[in-house]
């Protein structure tokens, strides 16, 4: 068995070759060139080619259909794009070299691959993986072998010049006041310890790597600052007194940080003693505040500094802890409200979602579900007067892609409510279903539809008292659609919504990029868009979230957020207010700069 699944795994390989789904290179032997040398060679098994459902089953329940501690391979064939989520890294590799690296749902290149790892296999690629290493995929032995060479490093630092000086070139086009100098100090000592490098290719990686760290001190301070940009962060409020907020507080004051989304209501509770929670019999109050109220401290102390306060709040998702744990869980008083998938439906198990951490999900059809979150919304706006609210989970819980053979089994939404209201209104039930059915997208529109009906509600709340709205969001609009049932788009052509926030989850600039596009071309000029950066999360290089800021300016979008604050580290914060969020000498002058308040 073993030797026809490894006959076939050759067969797809070489198909895929023989149709320049994989550049030839990747294929060949690396061969070190004259005078390069080679630091380091290291080996991993290849799980899967372009996954299916049918063919990599362990991956079949999670995005991209990677599963746990694999090693996957993306080609053209697959798609465009890795679909995978957060939890893994990538290396997008063209021809035979890795061109950059990324953290999920990454493109795929035309003439090259994407190697994406989770678990032990993302280890690997972290430790064995950079800029510049070639790549060679071994047919007969199903593994793929990565080289770090003298010219691995050599093409790391060019690189990495390369992007400063497009960057800095893209800032002096209409910025008269635009203050240079420490970049080009840096970036002429970075070219210098290049030429070093490649005199001498046994301190080859010494000088590459002093000319990364210098092209590195450049780009931190390439983009200008912007006085009237949005710059915010996402916070689990995970502190216990007075001192510790107001600490966390003032170290993001002198980030430059003027907005904080803080996570108010999370996992199905509260961070404050709700009258709203304990009204439904539900927990008064996370335990672990018990005792005094975070977000009052929270609200006062941000807006003595200034900054901002956008309630973060978990609409539908009520946290991955079974309900039978606690009789006071939402779900423990309410099971009602639970959602199902169509393969659960008629279970006496509540389920939870396999693909988001083991969570529970309330039904967002059921008009008792929406009444209680509009009334806790309510309850925090009256009491708290924050400054916007954050609807995250704003969706059904994650399905399948619509080319996959279950798809319709995915799906979630087949609660008793719902499926009677649905009986009502079409005579028939949404069980006997499939795609392709003419009702199976007025099922589709049913479902999407009620999480619209609570967007438009919640903004009208919330303009009513005079704040803003803003929505965490999927940035492809089909996919968003088909795998989660948000409609993002209506709910900004008819300004039900203020702005989006949508978490772009890459270390990528491109895809990033790509991400942003997405958004921009689908939504009302009237909604703003805050990008949503993932690259602190995802453990990514400084010079990652400074590209993933540039591509932000270059779209002109009305601002950026940081997810999150337990992982933006002293070095983030310390490049950051380098020139990006404080302004250095020159630069505080904006006058006839792109950077006019919009």
């Amino acid at each position: 068995m073993e030797r026809i699944l490894r006959s076939l795994f050759t067969v797809l390989i070489l198909f895929m070759f023989c149709s320049g789904a994989i550049a030839q290179s990747a294929y060949e032997p690396y061969i070190p060139q004259e005078n390069e040398v080679i630091f380091n060679q290291s080996t991993y098994p290849i799980d899967a080619v372009d996954p299916q459902s049918t063919t990599n089953r362990a991956g079949a329940n999670y995005p991209g259909l990677r599963g746990a501690n694999q090693l996957v391979v993306y080609t053209p064939a697959f798609g465009y794009r890795t679909n995978t989520n957060e939890f893994g890294t990538e290396a997008i590799i063209t021809g035979d070299t890795v061109s950059s690296l990324s953290g999920a749902d990454s493109l795929i290149p035309a003439n090259g691959f994407v190697i994406s790892g989770h678990g032990r296999a993302k280890k690997w690629i972290n430790e064995n993986v950079m800029v510049g290493s070639k790549i060679h995929i071994d047919l007969e032995k199903q593994i793929i072998t990565s080289y770090i060479t003298s010219d691995t490093f050599l093409y790391g630092a060019r690189e990495k010049v390369k992007e400063v000086e497009n960057m800095m070139f893209y800032y002096t086009q209409d910025n008269t006041s635009y203050n240079q100098r420490r970049t080009t100090q840096n970036l002429n000592r970075a070219k210098e310890y290049i030429e070093r490098a490649q005199r001498d290719s046994n301190d080859c990686q010494k000088y590459a790597s002093k000319a990364i760290e210098l092209a590195d001190m450049a780009m931190s301070t390439v983009i200008p600052y912007n006085p009237y940009e949005f710059k915010g962060v996402w916070i689990r409020p995970t502190y216990h007194n007075m001192e510790e907020i107001t600490s966390v507080l003032d170290r993001i004051a002198n980030a430059g940080i003027n907005n904080v989304f803080i996570e108010t209501y999370y996992h199905g509770q509260t961070i404050f003693p709700s009258r709203t929670m304990e009204e439904y019999g539900f927990i008064k109050q996370n335990p672990e505040y018990a005792g005094f109220d975070p977000l009052r401290i929270w609200i006062t102390e941000a807006h003595r500094r200034g900054i901002k306060v956008h309630i973060w709040f978990e609409s539908f998702y009520v946290g991955n802890k079974p309900p039978e744990t606690n009789p006071k869980y939402i779900l423990s008083v309410r099971p009602e409200w639970a959602n199902y998938q169509k393969k659960n439906a008629d279970s006496e198990t509540i389920p939870y979602s396999v693909s988001e951490h083991n969570g529970y999900f309330i039904d967002p059809a059921n008009p008792d579900v929406q009444a209680f979150l509009y009334n806790l919304i309510d309850e925090i706006i009256i009491r708290y007067r924050p400054d916007g609210i954050n609807l995250d989970y704003i969706r059904y819980p994650q399905s399948l892609a619509p080319n996959y053979s279950n798809y319709d089994m995915s799906n979630w939404g087949y609660t008793k409510y719902a499926r009677e209201e649905f009986k009502k209104m079409y005579e028939i039930d949404p069980l006997e279903l499939v795609p392709g059915d003419y009702l199976w997208y007025q099922w589709k529109n049913y479902r999407a539809g009620k999480i619209t009906d609570f967007v438009r509600r919640i903004g009208r709340l919330a303009r009513m008292n005079g704040i803003t709205t803003t929505a965490v969001i999927f940035p492809n609009l089909q996919m968003a659609y088909d795998t989660k049932l948000q409609d993002w788009k209506t709910w900004s052509m008819n300004n039900y919504i203020d702005g989006f926030t949508p978490l772009f989850l890459t270390c990528d600039d491109k895809t990033a990029m790509n991400l942003m596009g997405n958004v921009l071309r689908n939504k009302s000029p009237n909604t703003k868009l805050y990008a949503g950066l993932f690259v602190t999360f995802m453990n990514g290089s400084n010079a990652d979230l400074i590209k993933q800021i540039h591509a932000a300016r270059r779209y002109a979008v009305n601002g950026l957020i940081i997810f999150d604050y337990a992982h933006l580290k002293d070095s983030y914060i310390e490049m950051l207010t380098q020139s990006i969020f404080k302004p250095i000498p020159k630069d505080i002058n904006t006058r006839g700069s792109r950077y006019a308040r919009r």
